[in-house]
C-alpha cells in the first residue's frame, strides 16, 4: 500500500541526545558548532625546513600481518581507534596537503594508534611528534583545530567507511581525522624511510586510486574550511611581495624591450598579449583581482 504523503509520519522512537550509533555513554551537549565557522591559516611550504632522523617503522611486516594483531587485540581491548592530522600549507597560492611517502606508491596521512583509554588530541599530538618532531629536544607546536572526518573499518580487511554499515554491530576501528594548524614557521625531521611531500587539492580530489579513498575526500572534507593566506593579515609582508613582483615585471619588460630590437616578430601584437597574459596569471597570486591593463 503506497504512503500517502499528505499526512505526517508518526515516528515512535524517543530520540536521545548522543544516543545515536556508535552508542555514547552520555548524551552530547550541543550548543554552538565550531565546526560552521572552521578556519584555518596557510603558510608558504618555504616556511618550513625539512631535516631527517632515524627510520621509523611500521608494527607489522605485512599486511596480513597487521590484520593478525588487530584480531588479536580486538579480542583483548575491543575495537582499535587511530587518529591522522592534515597538515595544510600552500604553494603558489594553492592549498597543499603534507603527506608521508612510503616508496613510491603509498601515501599516509601523519598519524597512527591510539593506546588504550588515550585521549585523542593528546595522542594525536604525540604521534605527531614521534613522526615529525625534532631531535634536539625543542617541542614542536601542534594545535589541533577540529574533526574534519571519521573513518570506520568494518571487518579485518582493508575497505574502511565514512559509515558503519548497517549490519556491522561491532566495527573493528574506527579513524578519526584533525585539522592541525601549523605554527608560521617550523623545523621537522622526517624518517630516512619517507618522504614528505606537498600534494596540491587538485590533485587529490577524485583521485582514490592514487591516494586511496580517505585521502582523496579531503578535498570535500576541507569545503567548508576558510583556508587564508596568512600573509593578507600582514600589511608590510604583502607590500614586499608586491615590491618583489613589481621588480619582476620591470625587469621582464627591459628584457623583451632589448628583444624587439633583435625580433621583429616580437613586436606582433598577439604574441605581445600573450606574454602580458603570462605575467598576469603571475601577478594574480599577490592581487586575485588584477587586469592585464595592471600588469601592463
Amino acid at each position: 500500500m503506497a504512503l500517502s504523503t499528505s499526512q505526517p509520519v508518526q515516528n515512535n522512537v524517543q530520540s536521545t541526545p548522543g544516543t545515536g550509533w556508535p552508542r555514547r555513554t552520555q548524551p552530547v551537549k550541543s550548543s554552538t558548532c565550531p565546526s560552521l565557522n572552521r578556519h584555518i591559516n596557510l603558510y608558504p611550504l618555504s616556511n618550513y625546513k625539512f631535516g631527517t632522523k632515524e627510520p621509523l617503522f611500521e608494527k607489522d611486516p605485512s599486511v596480513p600481518a597487521r590484520f593478525q594483531r588487530m584480531r588479536d587485540e580486538f579480542e583483548k581491548i575491543g575495537m582499535r581507534r587511530s587518529v591522522e592530522g592534515v597538515l595544510i600549507v600552500h604553494k603558489h597560492g594553492l592549498p597543499h596537503v603534507l603527506l608521508l611517502q612510503l616508496g613510491t606508491t603509498f601515501f599516509k596521512l601523519p598519524g597512527g594508534e591510539l593506546n588504550p583509554a588515550e585521549d585523542e588530541v593528546e595522542g594525536l599530538k604525540r604521534l605527531l611528534t614521534e613522526t615529525l618532531g625534532r631531535q634536539d629536544g625543542i617541542q614542536p607546536e601542534w594545535t589541533v583545530e577540529d574533526t574534519i572526518g571519521n573513518w570506520w573499518r568494518p571487518n579485518f580487511e582493508p575497505p574502511t567507511y565514512p559509515y558503519i554499515p548497517p549490519h556491522i554491530t561491532k566495527p573493528k576501528e574506527h579513524k578519526r581525522l584533525f585539522l592541525v594548524q601549523l605554527p608560521d614557521k617550523a623545523l621537522f625531521a622526517v624518517p630516512k624511510n619517507y618522504k614528505l611531500v606537498a600534494a596540491p587539492l587538485f590533485e587529490l580530489f577524485d583521485n582514490s586510486q592514487g591516494y586511496g579513498s580517505i585521502i582523496s575526500s579531503l578535498p570535500q572534507a576541507l569545503g567548508s574550511t576558510a583556508m587564508e593566506d596568512a600573509h593578507d593579515e600582514c600589511p608590510s609582508a604583502r607590500e614586499g611581495r608586491e615590491q618583489q613582483l613589481r621588480a619582476f615585471i620591470s625587469e621582464y619588460k627591459n628584457f623583451k624591450c632589448l628583444w624587439d630590437v633583435h625580433c621583429k616578430d616580437y613586436c606582433n601584437i598577439d604574441i605581445k598579449r600573450a606574454a602580458y597574459n603570462e605575467l598576469l596569471v603571475v601577478y594574480k597570486l599577490i592581487r586575485p583581482k588584477a587586469t592585464i591593463d595592471e600588469v601592463k
